[in-house]
């Protein structure tokens, strides 16, 4: 039974979702220090270079070759420029399921990246791999990440209570940890098939954070909320 991901490259009309390389570490950087990120993940801040490098050179590429999942950085095609992550993990290939978390950088929100991309890694996940469910996992005050579950076909399945940490900003601008709940959300084949079908996808999206993406020198980068 295979238990990697292949070393892949996915393409759609906007983006390049490829592997992080280490032309990659300031804008990832930058992407992770925005307040948005810091709020609803459970990423290192600040967020440094170094965690940056240790992401873009080593611990994204671990993720694949060790077997947990694949992690995608997202560029604009005609530009290049770095425009998010969508990393899939916690895989189990008994069951060929797997969790998707997904960031997206500032400047890029807005703009349909967020469902673009996580909906391209769905099809070759389900298409070319042969999975058989996709989740995703939302803090329950996310409503721009809920609104990429919804447009890219996810289900809405239940709540795990009290089950993730999240960050509120201070009056004197530090940050403090409180808990919330977490939405749980589920992609299966037929449902994008159904959604091809009906031309349910309109290709715009906020932002948003879903819970499960890393990007740190050991931490998480984008977990229970990133896009």
């Amino acid at each position: 039974m295979t238990t990697t991901f292949p070393d892949v490259t996915i393409s759609t009309d906007r983006l390049v979702l490829r592997p992080f390389d280490g032309e990659d570490v300031n804008a990832l950087a930058e992407m992770m220090n925005d307040e948005h990120v810091t709020a609803w993940t459970s990423a290192p801040h600040p967020y440094t270079r170094a965690d940056a490098h240790a992401w873009a050179t080593a611990h994204s590429h671990a993720e694949r070759t060790e077997g947990r999942g694949i992690v995608f950085a997202v560029a604009e095609f005609l530009t290049q420029r770095l425009v998010g992550i969508v990393h899939l993990k916690n895989t189990n290939w008994r069951t060929r399921s797997t969790e998707v978390g997904y960031v997206t950088a500032p400047w890029a929100r807005g703009e349909g990246y967020a469902s673009e991309s996580v909906l391209a890694v769905a099809q070759w996940l389900f298409h070319d791999q042969r999975f058989e469910r996709l989740e995703l996992r939302t803090a329950a005050d996310n409503t721009a990440s809920q609104q990429v579950a919804q447009k890219i076909g996810c289900i809405s399945e239940g709540v795990l209570r009290n089950a993730w940490m999240v960050r509120t900003q201070t009056p004197d601008g530090s940050w403090t940890e409180t808990r919330t709940d977490l939405i749980v959300w589920s992609l299966l084949p037929e449902d994008i098939e159904d959604m091809d079908e009906s031309d349910g996808y309109n290709g715009h999206d906020d932002y948003g954070y879903g819970r499960g993406a890393q990007a740190g020198a050991g931490g998480y980068a984008v977990g229970a909320d990133w896009s």
